[in-house]
């Protein structure tokens, strides 16, 4: 048994607590974006973050 695993191949105890709980990061990454969304909008500007792609330099 190995302990990693490819995205989106979870061992089956995962799968099964994502299931059973749902999936919490996935559920507070949206909060998180919602939110920050929200606080830029009462705030007046808008800049989506920046998420810079494997390879690309600042």
């Amino acid at each position: 048994m190995t302990s990693t695993t490819a995205e989106g191949n979870h061992p089956p105890i995962y799968e099964h607590l994502l299931r059973e709980l749902g999936d919490a990061v996935a559920e507070a990454q949206r909060a998180a974006a919602h939110t920050q969304h929200k606080a830029a909008e009462l705030l007046g500007h808008y800049e989506p973050p920046h998420h810079p792609t494997p390879g690309q330099t600042h």
